[in-house]
């Protein structure tokens, strides 16, 4: 039972939850119902749904394994209460998981009849290597980088679709604009709150590099962008039905409104606890966003 569950603990199974919760509102909340309101066909199957849903739950589990493999000795200073591989699980069993994971998520993809999937969770599994063993540490890279995979988890879903018609886009645009700039938020206040053991391992993050002031500007101004994107389709969703009206009402109350409380709270936070909460409270707003998607199917 201890090796169950440190091994839940290393590929954060909270995440991968977070992940596949993503990808099942949008493909049943946004995409199908879409496609059948504008008779637009034919719906992606199941069983494709399935097999590219478990791809990313084995590439994402892979990448949280290879970035801890990477990142023992940061860990040990940043935070030595979640180090598990060294402390459970030995080097060598995170690296056969690591590489049985990646190649079940391939053969997965293989299966599927549209190219696309396969080409996206390739890249996402070298990108993921390139990110744990040399962007990391690096400047601005790397949290282009895991943003740019976190949004690709709704991306991907879009590419197999055959007929990517007007209203698709466009929420496709939305919901990865709205991941990738939230994850790119949170993954900067990461660097802060991860300041200490980075620096002693010669890391460049924007968090060293840049002074503290210019760091936590930065997250308010990709905060900032988020809060006018959603404040541009307000008009669009009034103008709407019903739903719409109640959708707006949501994103007001539950994505925007703490969306400016957390920029209020980047200029006040001083110590790695006020730099963990606000890591959690960018997720619990990415979570309401995802869960907007379920009054899409009502528009």
């Amino acid at each position: 039972m201890r090796s169950i569950s440190l091994f839940l603990k290393l590929v954060r199974w909270p995440n991968l939850l977070f992940i596949l919760l993503t990808q099942f509102l949008f493909q049943y909340c946004v995409i199908n119902p879409l496609m059948l309101r504008y008779s637009i066909g034919p719906l992606v199957e199941l069983r494709n749904f399935l097999m590219i849903a478990t791809a990313y739950q084995l590439i994402a589990a892979a990448g949280y394994i290879i970035n801890d493999y990477f990142d023992v000795p940061i860990d040990l200073v940043n935070k030595p209460h979640k180090v598990f591989i060294t402390q459970g699980i030995s080097k060598r069993t995170a690296l056969a998981l690591y590489i049985a994971m990646n190649v079940t998520a391939i053969l997965l993809s293989i299966s599927l009849s549209n190219p696309l999937p396969l080409i996206c969770v390739i890249i996402s599994i070298v990108l993921l290597f390139m990110y744990s063993a040399f962007l990391k540490k690096s400047f601005l890279t790397g949290n282009v980088l895991v943003s740019g995979i976190t949004a690709s988890a709704v991306l991907v879903l879009f590419m197999m679709v055959e007929q990517r018609f007007r209203y698709l886009q466009m929420a496709t645009l939305l919901y990865t604009g709205f991941a990738f700039l939230l994850s790119f938020a949170r993954e900067v206040i990461k660097d802060l709150e991860d300041i200490g053991g980075d620096r002693l391992h010669g890391g460049q993050t924007m968090a060293i590099v840049l002074s503290d002031a210019v760091v936590r500007y930065i997250v308010v101004l990709n905060l900032f962008c988020m809060i006018i994107l959603l404040g541009v389709i307000q008009p669009y969703l009034w103008g709407g039905n019903l739903w719409t009206r109640v959708l707006s009402v949501y994103i007001i109350l539950l994505v925007m409104i703490p969306l400016i409380r957390i920029i209020l709270k980047v200029f006040k936070a001083k110590a790695c606890a006020d730099y963990n909460r606000l890591s959690g409270s960018i997720k619990i707003v990415m979570l309401m966003g995802i869960l907007s998607m379920l009054f899409v199917q009502y528009i």
